[in-house]
């Protein structure tokens, strides 16, 4: 699938918390997750497209001692439930000054995805919410949207990316 830039694309990685679910600050609780509106959508259409996807996700609340890796995973399990799957899950449970080199606007999570999908870099966009998202992205060699900074909402940003996918 040819980007509008004319790249190739492969995978859509995604943030969790304020770009595919509203965010509940150390949500610990499934029954808390609520998704965007177009997030479900947003999936359906990559997958129909043949794209793969994938979440990347920061959840220093683990680090903190807010909420157990148990928690954050069940949360994340409930959100892929949700879209309807997705094709890899990286987590980082690290708190901000712990100096680790997965935790977003660091690239270890993004690249350990690649490594999983097989993907090169240039072939994988992030979409998220915050500056730390494009920094990690960038930091992989991967391309981002951010929403609502560069596109309004979650289809929008499939419009950035993939206007033959958003007209699906």
């Amino acid at each position: 699938m040819h980007t509008t830039d004319g790249a190739v694309l492969r995978a859509v990685l995604f943030d969790r918390d304020g770009t595919l679910v509203h965010d509940v600050p150390y949500n610990g609780d499934p029954v808390l997750v609520r998704l965007v509106d177009g997030a479900e959508q947003a999936l359906a259409r990559l997958r129909a497209a043949g794209l793969r996807t994938g979440i990347v996700t920061n959840q220093s609340g683990i680090g903190r001692g807010l909420i157990t890796r148990e928690q954050a995973e069940a949360v994340t399990a409930e959100v892929v439930r949700r879209v309807g799957g997705v094709d890899v899950v990286r987590l980082c449970e690290h708190a901000p000054d712990d100096g680790c080199r997965c935790r977003k606007p660091a690239p270890g999570m993004i690249e350990s995805a690649l490594a999983e999908l097989g993907l090169h870099p240039s072939e994988v966009a992030v979409v998220g919410d915050s500056p730390g998202d494009a920094a990690a992205a960038a930091a992989a060699g991967c391309r981002a949207v951010l929403v609502p900074q560069d596109a309004p909402d979650l289809l929008a940003a499939l419009d950035r990316l993939l206007p033959v996918v958003a007209a699906r």
